[in-house]
């Protein structure tokens, strides 16, 4: 696992969140993003990628986001790579099981695209406190 994050790999099926993400990420995070639209686009994706944080989307058609976590996470190379989830069902029970799949956190959504790049940041620098 790296101590800098630079590569977010997100993963979020409607379109329209993908784009605002992806422009909040990189414009205002500087980070270098992969977008992908499923669960399989990022099992396929992910180990040439090797990012250094998963950002999920929790409902998704077909593999939903833990489904996701789970998978990619059997994966040798991105065994140990943290993950951050996008939800609008941000309830207490649901983000304590997020954490028990591997989670470092749950963003809800909606969430605001001129903040989101600092609220990745910052639960990427507490993963190790």
């Amino acid at each position: 696992m790296s101590d800098t994050l630079k590569k977010v790999l997100y993963v979020e099926d409607e379109a329209d969140i993908q784009t605002v993400a992806k422009l909040a990420l990189e414009s205002v995070g500087g980070f270098e993003v992969m977008v992908c639209s499923s669960g399989a686009e990022a099992l396929e994706k992910a180990p040439v990628f090797n990012p250094d944080i998963f950002l999920l989307d929790v409902m998704m058609p077909g593999m939903d986001g833990p489904d996701t976590l789970v998978a990619l996470l059997k994966i040798e190379e991105l065994s140990n790579t943290p993950a951050i989830f996008l939800t609008a069902k941000a309830m207490p029970a649901e983000v304590e099981r997020y954490k028990s799949l591997g989670a470092l956190d749950v963003i809800p959504k909606p969430f605001d695209p001129m903040t989101l790049a600092d609220q990745v940041k910052d639960i990427w620098s507490r993963r190790n406190g």
